[in-house]
């Protein structure tokens, strides 16, 4: 007996698939099931596109048929049919919503003289598409959308010539979970500035900026947590509105709000940290240069489960959708707290900058460029000092910042001493 589904036969997608896994010819399949072999061909294609390379006991012969022919969802009477394949793909398209896609569908039905299905349903016939989908559809994420980034756990070695001996470097991760497109570096620490730049570069390396950065909850990153509201540090929020991005830390203990990264830390561990573990260089730069190399080559490597590398679906669905790069690269700035002194200074890396004396015992917050110092008291520039170099303890000192008394004091000289002797006998006589 033939079985219709939605007024189409239902193909045996099971049995069909159960003979390709066998190795069995597709003309012998098509004699065994009755199928046509266009049917047949269809099939298997259909399978190997949606990555379904084994079967198991949850992938029923009607399962099996609504999975590898979405579009033939069965329609109640009257109503306009929708195409939940063509959905699913607008989704993953920048700034598509599912309710801007149900009103025109709703919109196209009407055209056509049928009843749209509302929102709910509609919503609701999607979600059990996508449920079905997801099993072999790990990327759910927008071209451009996100870029996850994080520390790997593992680390690498250079050596120290004058010492003999080994310094850690720790490897920076970045992933595009669309494509699961991802750049890595090492540095010689994890301090802000490695954190900034390895952004700065990541960002070069992809040729533009997602929308969204996700960091994990750490110090360089985020400063302070608040129930479920984290505060990104200021020098990393310069970085985000410099490159018109935005922040959004995971979420602690939830991994999964970052798995693309997770992964691609994994995946780089497994290949590149543990292939170079016993790798000897002797500059930070050397072992990048190999690190490089071996990433370029996990990026061109084939998937295995679906067409094409992660350059290649970057290149060919999501290097467009990235914010383009400013022309100005981003200056490297840092951000420190610092309490003012007695003397209306703040000491900074072993010099002292004044501020106005009126925020003596204050607590203020420094932001460093490589020229610059400025001072900040509660979001408000206070002070700013060319930034010293050379001999520790040396002063930057503006006389606006002094008391009247500390001023006088300091214009307090010989010269000054006689007009004041001569101006004090004029008055003096006069008073005579």
């Amino acid at each position: 007996m033939t079985l219709k589904y939605g007024g189409f036969v239902l193909i045996d997608c099971r049995k069909i698939l159960e003979l390709h896994f066998d190795g069995i010819s597709q003309r012998t399949i098509s004699s065994s099931t009755g199928h046509s072999r266009n049917t047949v061909s269809d099939v298997i294609h259909r399978g190997k596109e949606r990555g379904v390379e084994s079967l198991d006991e949850r992938m029923t012969k009607k399962w099996l048929y609504e999975f590898l022919f979405p579009e033939r969802e069965p329609t109640e009477k009257g109503y306009y049919p929708v195409d939940f394949e063509q959905i699913h793909k607008e989704l993953q398209k920048k700034n598509v919503t599912l309710k801007l896609l149900h009103h025109e569908y709703s919109t196209s039905a009407r055209d056509a003289g049928k009843i749209p299905y509302a929102y709910r349903s509609f919503a609701e016939k999607y979600g059990k598409y996508a449920k079905k989908y997801k099993l072999t559809m790990p990327i759910r994420r927008k071209p451009g959308e996100i870029m996850e980034v994080d520390w790997a756990g593992a680390t690498l070695t250079v050596m120290d010539n004058a010492a003999g001996e080994e310094i850690e470097a720790y490897v920076f991760v970045a992933a595009l979970p669309y494509s699961q497109y991802f750049y890595a570096e090492a540095f010689l620490d994890m301090k802000s500035r490695s954190w900034l730049l390895a952004h700065v570069h990541a960002f070069e390396y992809f040729g533009g900026v997602a929308d969204t950065l996700v960091p994990d909850n750490l110090k360089t990153g985020i400063t302070k947590h608040r129930r479920g509201d984290p505060q990104v540090n200021e020098a990393y929020r310069e970085l985000a509105d410099h490159y018109r991005t935005v922040v959004v830390p995971s979420r602690i203990r939830k991994p999964k709000d970052k798995s693309s990264v997770e992964g691609a830390v994994g995946f780089l561990s497994r290949q590149i940290i543990a292939a170079l573990r016993n790798y000897q260089c002797f500059h930070i730069e050397d072992l990048n240069k190999e690190i490089h190399s071996r990433l370029e080559e996990m990026n061109t490597q084939e998937f295995q489960k679906r067409a094409g590398s992660r350059k290649s679906v970057f290149t060919e669905e999501e290097s467009e959708a990235l914010r383009p790069l400013l022309k100005t690269r981003f200056k490297m700035t840092e951000w420190r707290t610092a309490k003012v002194q007695l003397n209306y200074h703040i000491q900074v890396e072993r010099m002292f900058y004044s501020v106005p004396y009126d925020y003596t015992r204050e607590d203020v917050d420094v932001r460093l460029t490589v020229g610059l110092i400025e001072i900040y008291f509660k979001d408000v520039r206070i002070a700013s000092h060319r930034r010293l170099t050379g001999a520790i303890g040396q002063y930057e000192t503006n006389t606006d910042h002094m008391p009247d008394n500390h001023r006088l004091y300091l214009d307090h000289n010989p010269e000054s001493n006689r007009w004041s002797f001569l101006r004090n006998t004029q008055l003096i006589k006069r008073t005579f």
